[in-house]
């Protein structure tokens, strides 16, 4: 198939591209930089970009858009919360402690929060960060 070697990448909305240029930028610490139509091109750590592109009647997705691999969780929640991020709290059914991380033995420890457009994503502890 002639998609087999497309170098697909991940892409989704934001109201304001200035915000969320500033929580991925300066917030998160990721490299970011402008894109040609007003968009947003955020570039990860394993060499993939992540393209953001502006849409007045956005709606946030109910699932996590975009996780973020760790070796120690606790240290990523901390550092995080230090630079302004808030961690979810989804309830009893997640096991989530006060800090929001969830651990469950059926699967890794993961915390969820926002981005400004109220995209979910995640930091998970795993031994392959």
């Amino acid at each position: 198939m002639i998609i087999k070697s497309s170098k697909a990448f991940q892409g989704f909305s934001a109201p304001d591209i200035g915000k969320v240029k500033e929580f991925y930028g300066s917030t998160l610490g990721l490299d970011v930089s402008d894109g040609e139509m007003g968009d947003l091109v955020v570039h990860l750590a394993d060499g993939k970009d992540v393209f953001i592109y502006p849409k007045e009647n956005h709606v946030p997705a109910t699932y996590t858009i975009l996780n973020f691999p760790v070796d120690d969780i606790d240290a990523a929640v901390d550092e995080l919360t230090a630079a302004g991020v808030r961690f979810e709290q989804y309830g009893p059914d997640f096991g989530q402690d006060e800090k929001g991380i969830a651990r469950d033995e059926r699967g890794p420890k993961i915390a969820w929060f926002t981005d400004p457009a109220g995209n979910i994503l995640s930091v998970l502890e795993t031994n392959e960060s």
